[in-house]
């Protein structure tokens, strides 16, 4: 099921989504009816991939895994975000998120965090939603202090370096 917030749809993402996604984003825009923002993903097709490849390998991951943030009055896909997977036995979920360069600094990122988080924790299946930034004062650590998220860790990833866990209980 979509997650509604004031200004977004965020709409959950299944195999057919995804593909379409990976295939580009003319093909996206056709699946799903909306206009596709320039840059609407800085990642690339590998985490599209790592979704469409999670969900088909365990079908009940579906809606724990990837949305795409739709700019209702606007009719604008601009960006991504969901949820590594489905949550641990410990209850446990990470978040993540991107929105556009056009879309930014408009508080878009905090309202598809607030609405990940809010869809969490209203599943009943989630005491602890984790989130990882760079080690750096940016606007994702805003996004998720503004969230209620708490800096609980540093650690150096291999691939990214740096990086700081956030938590949210």
């Amino acid at each position: 099921m979509p997650i509604h917030t004031p200004r977004l749809t965020l709409i959950p993402c299944d195999p057919e989504i995804l593909q379409s996604a990976i295939t580009g984003s003319e093909t996206l825009s056709k699946h799903l009816g909306v206009a596709v923002a320039e840059s609407w993903t800085e990642f690339g097709t590998g985490p599209l991939q790592y979704a469409l490849d999670k969900i088909t390998e365990n079908p009940s991951d579906l809606g724990w895994v990837s949305y795409f943030p739709v700019h209702r009055q606007e009719g604008v896909l601009l960006g991504s975000c969901g949820f590594k997977g489905s949550p641990t036995v410990e209850g446990t979920v990470e978040i993540g998120y991107e929105i556009a360069p056009a879309y930014r600094n408009q508080g878009l990122a905090t309202e598809v965090a607030q609405a990940l988080v809010a869809h969490a924790f209203a599943s009943g299946l989630v005491k602890s939603v984790l989130a990882h930034t760079l080690a750096e004062e940016n606007a994702s650590a805003r996004v998720l202090r503004k969230c209620g998220f708490v800096k609980v860790d540093e650690y150096t990833d291999p691939d990214d370096g740096p990086v700081w866990k956030w938590e949210r209980t």
